[in-house]
């Protein structure tokens, strides 16, 4: 991992996420880039008779923008352990899960930390919240890191999966962060989407994923919740005390997203422990 992209509005919940961000951009010697979306500069209309004001407004609004960017920089290098992390800061207009997929790809960020409060009931149906947004676009992993969550600190990492062939990808990204954190990985299973014929055929489904991937201390556990996933992998993470959920993503987009959802996407607007997402294909 080179580079961390972290977004910022300026608020406690994007503080919260910038140090989780500082402190694994630290643990893998990578650097931070840190990005404030003028999303207001979006809803801007092109009107000729208010283009002075309009102006004026954003030139405002960016030099003070760019004043809380320079502050949170000495902040963090003034942090003991993050004197040498290497920082980049920067405004960009437009809304944030598009700004967050360009910047991404022009820079080669590695991952995108933020902070989540989630979204629950008519919102999240109608409307979902930013992190599902960039979770369903974004050109790296995310890591949504909830305002509630404490600091960040890895023993226990729950990865719910199919079991798959492609959930290698998910496997093997999780390998590189276990050379950097010591942590146990518990899979959990759900609902036989594999069709395995018993659980010891699930178990060496497993640890063949985790060997040709590089994970190490994996143990599996096969859920009896056959209706409900997302409540499976919650309950699940409350009652082992896991410090972090990852889950692999498809990234489905219009129609097959409104007719399917995402269980990704549903578990980050719900959970109270970081969930790190990782594109597969």
């Amino acid at each position: 991992m080179k580079k961390v992209l972290v977004p910022t509005d300026f608020s406690e919940n994007a503080k919260h996420a910038l140090h989780t961000a500082a402190g694994i951009a630290q643990k893998f010697g990578a650097s931070l880039n840190v990005v404030h979306a003028n999303v207001e500069a979006a809803y801007v209309p092109p009107l000729a008779e208010y283009t002075g004001a309009i102006n004026f407004d954003m030139m405002d609004y960016g030099a003070a923008a760019a004043e809380e960017l320079f502050a949170i920089k000495n902040q963090l290098t003034q942090t003991p352990g993050l004197e040498d992390l290497k920082i980049e800061a920067s405004v960009e207009e437009g809304y944030l899960y598009s700004t967050l997929e360009r910047v991404t790809k022009a820079e080669h960020c590695d991952l995108i930390v933020m902070g989540t409060k989630g979204a629950t009931g008519a919102v999240e149906f109608f409307v979902g919240s930013n992190t599902e947004k960039v979770i369903r676009t974004a050109a790296a992993p995310v890591l949504a890191v909830p305002h509630q969550s404490g600091d960040f600190k890895l023993h226990k990492v729950l990865l719910p999966s199919t079991l798959k062939e492609d959930q290698k990808a998910a496997f093997e990204y999780l390998a590189k962060w276990q050379k950097h954190y010591d942590f146990e990985v518990k899979v959990l299973y759900l609902n036989n989407p594999a069709g395995f014929s018993d659980e010891t055929a699930i178990e060496a489904a497993a640890n063949a994923l985790a060997k040709t991937s590089g994970l190490k201390k994996v143990s599996t556990f096969v859920s009896s919740n056959t209706f409900n996933e997302e409540a499976a992998i919650l309950q699940f993470a409350a009652s082992n005390q896991v410090d972090l959920i990852v889950m692999g993503t498809h990234q489905r987009k219009g129609l097959s997203h409104l007719l399917f959802g995402s269980l990704t996407e549903d578990t980050v607007n719900h959970s109270p422990v970081p969930v790190l997402s990782i594109p597969i294909h």
